[in-house]
């Protein structure tokens, strides 16, 4: 009996000392994280936060590249090039159509699809054979804008500047808005995914300006395409005289 109840008696005080090692344990742990938080983004907020801000010139935001790629240099654009201790080299060039530029005693350099970081370095390894310190500053002074094209049954069809958010709708009225012969119920978005590629998407323009809001209505990327078709009625109209041609036009078919 004696031996029992000093079991009892030492049980208790061994749970108390075990809990008081479990307290220590996560106390430690909480303390090895040096931002105070636990968990698997402990430590790691600061770097993704700092990755998250980066610009980068490559990869696609629609694959889960960078939102904000940097600028790369196309057919048509303009860079200036100036040297800090050679000013007679300073020149001002037209990237080619093939994608070179011909640098003043230097030669042809490929040029596309670099950024203007890549093309400092180019620049600068081009006159190495030529200046003792090749030290130049480029800048892009002109490029081709970004742009959209609407086409088909509006007012001037053609290829507009994308000079901010633009949608469908809008870009029908800047354009010149509908024509009489237009079937705005399926008017068609193209969009380029790739070289090989293009998407299509097929917009109600007829039934979303009747709504109260334009939720549905597409917002343009540079290079989009949107093209109005010909309603039915316009198609034949030139083989019927006006009495009979009035029999089939109603406001419902446009």
């Amino acid at each position: 009996m004696r031996f029992i109840a000093i079991t009892l008696m030492v049980l208790p005080w061994g749970s108390a000392v075990f809990a008081q090692e479990q307290r220590t344990g996560l106390g430690e742990s909480k303390e090895s994280s040096p931002s105070g938080f636990t968990g698997a983004g402990s430590g790691s907020g600061m770097n993704a936060a700092a990755k998250a801000g980066e610009a980068d010139g490559g990869g696609e935001p629609s694959l889960g590249g960078p939102r904000h790629p940097l600028y790369r240099l196309r057919p048509s654009d303009v860079v200036e090039i100036s040297f800090t201790v050679a000013p007679e080299f300073n020149q001002t060039l037209t990237v080619q159509p093939d994608g070179y530029v011909m640098l003043k005693d230097a030669g042809m350099v490929q040029v596309q699809g670099l950024n203007l970081e890549e093309f400092t370095a180019a620049v600068q390894k081009a006159y190495t054979g030529y200046l003792h310190d090749p030290q130049a500053a480029v800048a892009l002074k002109d490029f081709d804008r970004p742009s959209f094209i609407v086409g088909g049954e509006v007012g001037k069809p053609g290829k507009y500047e994308l000079r901010s958010d633009t949608t469908v709708a809008e870009a029908v009225e800047i354009a010149g808005g509908l024509t009489q012969a237009s079937k705005h119920s399926q008017v068609v978005l193209f969009r380029r995914v790739n070289d090989d590629l293009v998407e299509t998407r097929l917009l109600n323009l007829k039934k979303m300006l009747k709504q109260p809001s334009l939720k549905e209505d597409a917002h343009l990327r540079a290079g989009d395409f949107v093209f109005v078709p010909q309603n039915e009625i316009s198609k034949i109209a030139r083989y019927l005289t006006k009495p009979s041609l009035s029999m089939y036009m109603s406001p419902t078919q446009f």
